[in-house]
């Protein structure tokens, strides 16, 4: 299958499973792959020029996250809503607030310098127009925060929701790369508000960085915007 949508350098370490699970999850809510698409094992096996046992276990990765249902006949596509969407973003709202109330009772000072550096990064990516790097570290910069309070069952939370989390915030970036580079002043100064409110233990900036972050229907919008390209028929983004 050419004309991968899922980064390939991302891959490195992943099984093959996982690569077809990655690619097929970034088809289905690009709306590449339409809801109600039946996908086969053997054509899929086909596709991916790999055995029908990796399609196997991808599909039941995606069938775990709902966007698509296991049925005799194959498997098919679900997709996700504009309310899944939102319901995962409160989910993600829950943990990072959960997260700030135990950052505030701990010696913060590395955990601002490896932020920082991150943010550094991200705005690295934006000069030289690199959507997927930015992507990368905007995800970094969020699983620093909620991997530095070494809670396992938060993590596992949060490791179940990257995947698909994942996958938005990549389709929003490109979106926004191919139009809408104005709008990066303001994510970096939302994440430099987040480093600011972690450093001095202000609950409220943190509420106004997260609300700013979750509560912006841009996002949600920039999926759609895709997905429409996608059905049309334009090139992804390389």
């Amino acid at each position: 299958m050419s004309d991968f949508l899922y980064p390939i350098k991302w891959l490195s370490k992943a099984s093959t499973g996982d690569r077809v699970a990655h690619e097929l999850r970034m088809r289905i809510i690009s709306g590449k792959i339409e809801q109600g698409t039946i996908l086969s094992e053997n054509k899929l096996a086909t596709d991916f020029s790999v055995s029908r046992s990796p399609v196997r276990d991808a599909l039941k990765v995606l069938a775990a996250e709902r966007i698509i249902r296991l049925e005799r006949m194959g498997a098919v596509v679900v997709g996700l809503s504009e309310k899944d969407i939102r319901e995962i973003y409160d989910v993600r709202l829950l943990i990072e607030t959960f997260v700030f109330e135990r950052i505030v009772r701990m010696d913060r000072q590395e955990l601002v310098r490896e932020l920082s550096k991150i943010l550094e990064m991200m705005k690295v990516a934006i000069k030289f127009n690199d959507a997927d790097e930015f992507s990368y570290q905007d995800v970094l910069f969020h699983e620093t925060i909620i991997r530095s309070i070494d809670h396992s069952y938060v993590s596992m939370i949060w490791q179940n929701l990257k995947p698909v989390m994942e996958s938005f915030i990549l389709l929003s970036m490109r979106t926004r790369f191919e139009g809408q580079m104005e709008d990066f002043d303001r994510i970096i100064a939302n994440h430099a508000l987040y480093i600011e409110a972690i450093e001095t233990g202000d609950r409220e900036r943190m509420v106004t960085s997260l609300h700013q972050n979750f509560d912006d229907v841009q996002e949600v919008e920039d999926l759609w915007q895709s997905q429409q390209m996608m059905t049309k028929g334009v090139e992804p983004h390389d």
